[in-house]
């Protein structure tokens, strides 16, 4: 008996902890498989060495883009299209400062944690990994 607990246990702990476990799920934005590597010493991404700055960047994949965000202690990636409307042509996000604005509504959302006021579904979030001077976004 002790030791089927105890497996349990074990089993509950590595399978429960998984690190890559990553939930993007929303009803408006489709899942796309991509990736995408942002050299911060070429001109077009070096904003992005200094806390507070956006790019919007264009990988095969999102329709409406990425948008890459220095937090200061790390990189957050988000879906470049408005994550509570169906893709049309103004379901675009536009950044402004620390911020994205939908283009076709009044949705204004924070860059630093994905979230809007009042609103069903955050920025559609995608993976980051950083190695020196290039910043790796993928789904």
């Amino acid at each position: 008996m002790k030791k089927t607990t105890l497996l349990i246990l074990f089993a509950t702990f590595i399978f429960g902890c998984s690190k890559d476990r990553f939930n993007n799920d929303n009803p408006y934005l489709p899942n796309y498989n991509f990736s995408i590597d942002l050299n911060t010493n070429l001109p077009t991404y070096a904003s992005l060495k200094f806390t507070g700055n956006a790019v919007k960047a264009y990988p095969s994949g999102p329709s409406r883009g990425i948008i890459v965000f220095n937090t200061g202690s790390g990189f957050n990636a988000y879906d470049g299209a408005c994550p509570n409307q169906d893709l049309t042509t103004c379901s675009t996000l536009n950044i402004s400062g620390s911020n994205a604005n939908c283009s076709c509504g009044s949705e204004n959302y924070n860059l630093f944690t994905g979230q809007s006021s009042g609103q069903s579904y955050d920025l559609k979030k995608y993976r980051v990994e950083v190695n020196g001077d290039v910043i790796r976004v993928y789904n």
